[in-house]
């Protein structure tokens, strides 16, 4: 029976369920249609290789299929005040003691230096990229445009990996200091059970923590942003409070030994470290809520991250003055360091402080990946049902709700160090695909470019990647030695002096853009990749397990659904009016 044509002028329900809401593309409509989609892997996979996005269609079409807009309401402030709330919370409180006592000695502070040098490089790309492309999908809207829909799918499964395991370990750190906080062991809170190492101790409090906050998140942006400003300020006058009463208990002896591991322990604690510093994504994901993108985002973005990086390095500092790097508790440092010098009341300052802390990267992250995975869904590669906005609320419901049910289920097995290592390597990977599509797209514009430009470009950037990837890998496997670097440093600096001398850029910043391309660009890919080279083999092989399954999805679902999405417009009016009838008449779906 045929519908009436006024219905599709009726606004739909937010609250709904359907088919097509979650498998809308041609290639699911049956079992026979997958089987012919699948038979056409190859071809897609190379279709999809090839293919690319545009600025216009991440900011204009992309954003229709959320049906409702989010609110442009923040300003420079609330983005600095985010910035603050995302990034200070587990990583300085709990990781700096961990990574103290078991990997860096007191040189934790050149730890953070070098991963806060890192992390601000990479902060550069973000910036010039939530400028230009102000949407809600971060990283995952840029590498669209710039390195493709297969690189965007690698980019969008670390992503959201990423994230899982963030929130998970910030909810068990949260755990860890209410634990310290009334005067427990870290461990008192969670369920003793005999499951595997690190799955062993349950958490049910980190679980309700996570709810908590994605329910506040869910009610409005700006109120969120109004309860951060507040959070973030009392959260502050607890660091200057750890930082003074810190250097006050001081001792200079407790510095020695200084590198009690070795170079190789800095970088491996680096890496580790970097954790603390990944927050600051998330405010790239609010470009598309931000009234002016072009001046609030370098503000809040460069403005919080370059005070957080002295905060956390006065912060290390001051613990591994305060206590030799043999004492520091692994679980709650800060706590148990002012414990052990006489302030035991101040223990619970700092716990408070922490508990505050991680509150405030819990909120903030559960905004920013809810708006990671909403642009995701608008891209198919998971269902578009997980696009949709509130009308009211003007956030993302459903989104929100899918990425706190997953990370609640991790935080309620996995301990923080597993988690903390898998996290690490997944934010330098990304953070690496970052600085090559800004090269990308500085070098290379389709129509502009000469094909002798191109060839240049890419043998310049093959030199980049293959010498850091060489000197990463020369670091893991031979530590202590120098010979291998007489060549791969080098070729780093000739790849990217031919970059700089031979080949012209395609394009330049609308606005404001990253300085000193491509060296910047170029020393970001060097640093990350050296940092994941820093990590354990452990890491590695839960990094590849995770890649595989990745992989899995995208070849048995997430190719056939962008490649659909691609091409839904050929054959114009003829190939929707099929698309129709094959629907049975129903032509109300949910891709505008």
């Amino acid at each position: 029976m045929a519908e009436n044509p006024k219905q599709d002028l009726q606004p739909k329900s937010y609250w709904r369920i359907r088919h097509d809401d979650f498998f809308p593309e041609p290639s699911f409509r049956s079992w026979s249609a997958y089987r012919s989609a699948l038979s056409q892997t190859p071809h897609r996979i190379f279709d999809r290789l090839v293919g690319r996005s545009t600025d216009a269609d991440e900011l204009g079409e992309l954003r229709c299929r959320s049906e409702n807009d989010m609110r442009r309401t923040l300003t420079w402030w609330d983005l600095t005040w985010f910035g603050f709330g995302s990034v200070i919370g587990a990583g300085i409180f709990v990781l700096t003691g961990q990574e103290a006592h078991e990997h860096a000695g007191p040189a934790i502070i050149l730890s953070y230096v070098i991963s806060g040098i890192s992390a601000m490089l990479s902060v550069f790309c973000y910036t010039e990229f939530a400028i230009e492309i102000p949407v809600a999908g971060g990283s995952f809207a840029y590498l669209r445009v710039e390195l493709g829909d297969f690189a965007a799918f690698i980019a969008a499964a670390n992503l959201i990996l990423e994230h899982l395991i963030g929130g998970a370990a910030v909810a068990r750190a949260w755990t860890s200091y209410l634990a310290t906080l009334i005067n427990k062991p870290p461990n008192s809170l969670r369920i003793h059970t005999n499951l595997a190492k690190e799955f062993n101790l349950l958490d049910p409090i980190a679980v309700v923590v996570l709810f908590v906050t994605a329910a506040a998140a869910m009610l409005s942006t700006k109120k969120t942003s109004y309860f951060n400003w507040v959070a973030s300020a009392i959260h502050v006058v607890v660091i200057a409070f750890v930082i003074i009463a810190g250097f006050a208990h001081a001792k200079t002896e407790n510095l020695s030994p200084f590198f009690p591991f070795g170079v190789e322990g800095v970088f491996r604690a680096a890496a580790i470290v970097y954790f603390a510093y990944g927050g600051f994504d998330n405010i790239a994901t609010m470009a598309e809520e931000t009234r002016n993108p072009s001046r609030d985002i370098p503000l809040g973005l460069l403005g919080s991250m370059s005070i957080i990086t002295v905060i956390y390095c006065l912060m290390a500092l001051a613990l591994g003055m305060m206590q030799r790097y043999t004492a520091i508790d692994p679980n709650a440092a800060y706590s148990v360091a002012f414990r052990n010098v006489g302030m035991r009341w101040a223990q619970y300052v700092v716990a408070l402080g922490a508990l505050k802390g991680m509150t405030t990267v819990l909120l903030v992250g559960a905004i920013g990946t809810a708006r990671y995975t909403t642009h995701i869904a608008r891209s198919h590669i998971i269902p578009p049902f997980f696009a949709l906005v509130h009308p009211k609320t003007a956030t993302p419901i459903y989104a929100t709700l899918l990425m706190t049910i997953a990370r609640a289920i991790i935080a309620f097995f996995s301990s923080l160090h597993i988690l903390a290592s898998l996290l690490s390597i997944s934010t330098l990977f990304i953070f690496m695909m970052m600085a090559t599509a800004l090269l990308v797209r500085r070098y290379y514009v389709r129509g502009v470019s000469t094909k002798k430009d191109l060839v240049k470009f890419v043998v310049c950037l093959v030199a980049i990647i293959l010498a850091s990837v060489g000197t990463s890998a020369y670091w893991g496997l031979r530590p202590g030695r120098w010979v291998g670097y007489l060549v791969t440093v080098p070729l780093w600096v000739a790849g990217t002096l031919g970059m700089w001398l031979f080949v012209p850029k395609a394009r330049e910043p609308k606005v404001w853009g990253v300085p000193m391309v491509p060296w910047l660009p170029a020393l970001s890919i060097g640093t990350n990749l050296f940092l994941m080279g820093s990590l354990g083999a452990d890491a590695f092989v839960r990094f590849g397990i995770c890649s595989g399954l990745m992989l899995l999805y995208y070849v048995l679902v997430g190719v056939h659904v962008t490649y659909d999405v691609a091409h839904e417009h050929e054959g114009g009016e003829e190939k929707a009016l099929r698309g129709k009838v094959e629907d049975g008449g129903d032509g109300d779906r949910s891709v505008a």
